[in-house]
């Protein structure tokens, strides 16, 4: 969110749109549930398909609107239906096929909408096995990713063919700074707040990242993070 704020008004989805109901093979969840509460939720019913999303730091509304993924899995290979109110404010119920989920990306993000409610369908399987996979991505992520940092998770997106930290390192950006944001030296694929960072510092940094990665290797990074409000 731009430092100058957002003119108009804003509706955070939390706790009373949270809800997570288990139902046989599948689980529904408000789109104020935390992933890692709604993965959990289905570990503790022995629902497997769901492991990747347990160390996510976001919601489920976010993560449909977004087709959230990591470590080989993404939104769209459990998601059986989205209940979304639409920009006529009409309430509507659509399928995984007519989210038209693809990367990081859902029509909703082209047409507009809110994300009410999921339903995810998964499979049965052993609970020990669910969580010791969950634990094991779970400690991955702790290894790999500058997680004592505040950041917005991963700032872009991976070009087709190749890892976004990669490309960055290869052009010598590690520990690269604008002001508070600095591109994690454990990770750079993360843009951390290291000291009082500002939205604009993050930005420029991520405009300077995308530009010097392009001169160095032809590819241009397109950020994964959104902007919303005023620079």
């Amino acid at each position: 969110v731009g430092d100058k704020g957002i003119r108009g008004i804003t509706i955070s989805i939390g706790k009373r749109m949270s809800d997570i109901e288990v139902e046989g093979d599948t689980v529904r969840a408000g789109a104020g549930a935390l992933l890692s509460k709604t993965a959990n939720a289905a570990l503790n019913e022995s629902l497997s398909g769901m492991e990747f999303a347990a160390g996510i730091p976001g919601s489920v509304g976010g993560a449909v609107l977004m087709n959230a993924g990591a470590y080989g899995g993404e939104i769209k290979d459990i998601l059986y239906e989205a209940h979304v109110l639409t920009p006529t404010g009409v309430v509507k119920c659509m399928s995984a096929g007519e989210l038209d989920l693809s990367y990081r990306h859902s029509i909703l993000m082209d047409e507009g909408g809110i994300v009410l409610s999921a339903i995810f369908q998964l499979q049965k399987g052993d609970y020990d096995s669910i969580k010791s996979t969950m634990q094991e991505l779970n400690k991955r992520r702790a290894d790999k990713q500058p997680l004592n940092y505040p950041s917005a998770g991963s700032t872009f997106k991976r070009p087709e063919g190749y890892y976004a930290g990669k490309l960055i390192e290869d052009a010598g950006l590690r520990g690269y700074r604008v002001g508070g944001a600095m591109v994690s030296d454990k990770h750079c694929g993360f843009v951390i707040n290291a000291d009082n960072a500002t939205a604009l510092d993050v930005r420029n940094l991520m405009t300077d990242v995308s530009d010097k990665v392009f001169n160095d290797s032809g590819v241009r990074l397109e950020p994964e993070v959104r902007f919303i409000g005023e620079f």
